[in-house]
């Protein structure tokens, strides 16, 4: 097995995703069985992801964020496109054998349903290296699974427990920490926050954002709810309907979005302040979420966007680069 390639350095570009396609064909009634489409779920992704950023994923439910993190991963059939992980292009690499399985992981959105109900915790977490050969004797084994918990605030007595003595943020500390154990330098965070109480999403934020700091990761994180993306993540795409329409530094995202959906996703975030929130204007989108199965022609979003043009109905915009970090799908900034 070659060695496995050395981590780029802080800032540099850790993962590049292009042109990422991930295709469902459904299958048709009658003897023959013939395809009866096909569900465009990811249709054109591209992304680009520097050590030790976290670059956010947001969009509305079915829009295909969670889908793309499982391609990244491959743990999803890849269409079409381009993957390079740490410099190595890995779409053709097998997901069991790739030298990048060691390298990525993924917390998931359930912390009751990613748990293996019947194992203890410390196999829970000890998992990982056990599979690739790393758990050493049991001295050993036992020691790096209570620094894996310590390190996300758990104590190491709790290692003998199992998944339902715990309370929720508790259990994704856990998925955390297994996912910690291969020392991985891109982590992939499916809505690691949405199943959990308000006061506990916090806690496992600040736990991310701490090791983070501690141990120089990248953080893919999917979500839907803004206020924690604009927290934890330092650029924000926004999906729509399997394709990327924005990329921006979330700064300048939350204070000038470019895209009308994206408009439309800001201004649905309620604000603190009474007086702001009643001067701010609400932007309703109407009308429903096309078919993945047939998306419609030109721009995904003119069938719900209150500017479009007759060109946003025949011509599809691509994500254009405006500079300073900035891309938008949108033909009202194509001169731009």
């Amino acid at each position: 097995m070659p060695p496995d390639p050395a981590p780029p350095s802080h800032g540099a570009e850790l993962l590049r995703v292009e042109d990422l396609q991930v295709h469902f064909p459904l299958p048709g009634a009658g003897l023959l069985r013939r395809s009866a489409g096909v569900v465009k779920a990811v249709d054109g992704v591209s992304f680009t992801l520097a050590a030790g950023e976290t670059l956010g994923l947001v969009g509305e439910s079915g829009c295909g964020k969670s889908t793309t993190g499982l391609a990244v991963l491959r743990m999803q059939p890849v269409t079409r496109g381009r993957i390079v992980f740490e410099g190595q292009d890995i779409t053709q690499q097998q997901a069991r054998t790739g030298t990048f399985r060691r390298r990525m992981q993924m917390v998931y959105q359930d912390p009751y349903g990613s748990l293996n109900p019947r194992m203890k915790v410390r196999d829970l977490v000890g998992e990982p290296l056990q599979v690739h050969g790393l758990d050493g004797h049991r001295g050993e084994y036992q020691d790096r699974v209570a620094a894996l918990l310590t390190t996300v605030g758990l104590l190491p007595d709790m290692a003998e427990r199992y998944p339902h003595e715990f309370s929720g943020g508790q259990r994704q500390r856990i998925g955390i920490a297994r996912a910690l154990a291969l020392e991985p330098s891109l982590i992939i965070c499916d809505e690691p926050v949405s199943a959990l109480d308000v006061s506990i999403q916090a806690q496992v934020v600040n736990v991310l954002q701490a090791l983070q700091e501690r141990l120089g990761l990248a953080y893919l994180f999917i979500a839907h709810d803004l206020a924690v993306v604009r927290h934890l993540s330092r650029r924000v795409a926004v999906m729509y309907l399997g394709r990327i329409v924005e990329v921006a530094p979330r700064d300048e995202l939350y204070r000038a979005p470019l895209h009308p959906y994206t408009q439309a996703l800001l201004s649905a975030v309620p604000v603190a302040d009474p007086a702001v929130e009643k001067q701010r204007r609400r932007i309703v989108v109407q009308g429903e979420v096309p078919s993945a199965l047939r998306p419609p022609p030109g721009c995904r979003f003119h069938t719900r966007c209150a500017q479009a043009m007759a060109r946003c109905r025949s011509d599809d915009p691509p994500l254009a680069d405006l500079g300073a970090g900035r891309s938008v799908a949108c033909h009202l900034h194509a001169a731009v």
